[in-house]
């Protein structure tokens, strides 16, 4: 992290960066890495796994179909879990081996894909969580299981003292059984999705068992997976929904595991990945990384500034359009004009006031750093204007 500081590389440079990782580690693992980050903790709808990812992920992938060999970077809190059904279906049908790298979380939905690869690789940083669903419940996104233990725990509640206060009783009435029964079809669907995910591609290869060196039949599969799957779904045992599950958890409930620390080259170009991704996300307003050594998409949450003064008194269609923009990171303000005259009195007049013109790339490098990207704002004032923003 210190190093990648101090070289105080653009938002551009570090997407470039993590290019030239993911070649370096298609290179030493001979194989075809794509890297699926979100920016877990900035508060932001889109950050969750939803069907919009799988069809990115697909349009990537899809014209590389001739490759034998796919591995995953994969760092999510979670999310929908037949986006996840959908994205190892398209995998496992195109490709012969798939494999997950892990070094930051990959919770929920994101622990479900993971378990369906060929290969586990995990950092000492990487960490998957309890096995779960996120519903949509009235204007919310919630666990799964904390929905079913709550309605449990008041049901219990209930019977136990006759009655419920006020609260609880109206919340309770809300719920309907078709309301329960999707919440515990959907729990149900995870589980059943690991087992056979786990059956299939994980214990692939395993032919006999290490110990005692015994043939390992289909039911000595089916028997580990819903072991495994039953312990992942435990979470009086894991105690919360996002907890992290490290790599000791996982080998002692009987998950082979690969251990990136172990090799040198491959840590050291793993966590640069962990790294640039984690300063791409604190340095701009992407949200969302999806890339391979040939293609990028950053999904970018484009800041709004202060509303848009547009200074009716010049014309009845502007030829200036005055912005307010707030840096997220800082909070520094921004004055900056935007024009659609080429007249140059509305430069000279506007940089008198302190005012900055719109940039031609539709980005502000803060003085802390921070790349704040303005191109939804550009947009946002053509469509309203019905004009084009000259820039120099």
């Amino acid at each position: 992290m210190n190093e990648y500081i101090n070289k105080r590389l653009s938002g551009s440079e570090l997407e470039s960066e993590l290019l030239n990782l993911i070649s370096e580690y298609n290179k030493l693992r001979d194989t075809y890495l794509f890297v699926y980050a979100a920016a877990i903790g900035k508060p932001i709808p889109g950050i969750s796994l939803e069907q919009s990812d799988f069809y990115l992920i697909h349009d990537l992938l899809a014209d590389k179909k001739e490759l034998q060999k796919v591995d995953l970077y994969m760092e999510t809190p979670g999310g929908s879990g037949e986006t996840a059904e959908e994205i190892v279906k398209f995998l496992r049908n195109n490709f012969d081996t798939v494999s997950f790298v892990v070094s930051g979380e990959a919770k929920s939905a994101g622990t479900i894909i993971v378990l369906s690869g060929d290969e586990i690789l995990m950092t000492e940083t990487g960490s998957l969580g309890p096995i779960d669903a996120q519903m949509k419940i009235g204007r919310s996104v919630i666990s799964a299981y904390d929905y079913m233990e709550w309605v449990e725990g008041k049901r219990k509640e209930a019977e136990e003292q006759g009655r419920l206060n006020p609260f609880d009783a109206t919340m309770v009435a809300q719920i309907t059984p078709g309301e329960l029964g999707s919440v515990f079809y959907a729990l149900k669907f995870a589980e059943d999705l690991v087992v056979e995910w786990l059956i299939n591609y994980k214990f692939k290869k395993w032919i006999v068992t290490e110990t005692r060196k015994i043939a390992v039949t289909k039911e000595m599969k089916r028997k580990r997976a819903e072991e495994i799957a039953k312990e992942l779904t435990d979470h009086s045992k894991w105690r919360s929904h996002g907890r992290s599950i490290k790599i000791d958890d996982l080998e002692e409930i009987g998950l082979k595991i690969t251990r990136v620390d172990d090799d040198p080259k491959l840590a050291d170009i793993v966590y640069r990945i962990q790294t640039v991704c984690k300063m791409i996300f604190e340095t701009t307003t992407s949200f969302k990384i999806f890339a391979t050594q040939d293609n990028k998409i950053f999904r970018q949450a484009v800041p709004m500034g202060a509303p848009i003064r547009i200074p009716r008194k010049l014309t009845p269609i502007p030829d200036v359009v005055e912005i307010e923009q707030k840096c997220p990171k800082c909070g520094e303000v921004y004055k900056i004009y935007v024009k659609f005259n080429p007249n140059p009195q509305i430069d000279i007049d506007f940089k008198n006031k302190g005012f900055i013109p719109f940039p031609k790339d539709a980005k502000i490098i803060c003085k802390c750093g921070f790349e704040i990207d303005l191109s939804g704002i550009k947009n946002q004032i053509e469509i309203q204007t019905g004009r084009k923003i000259i820039v120099k």
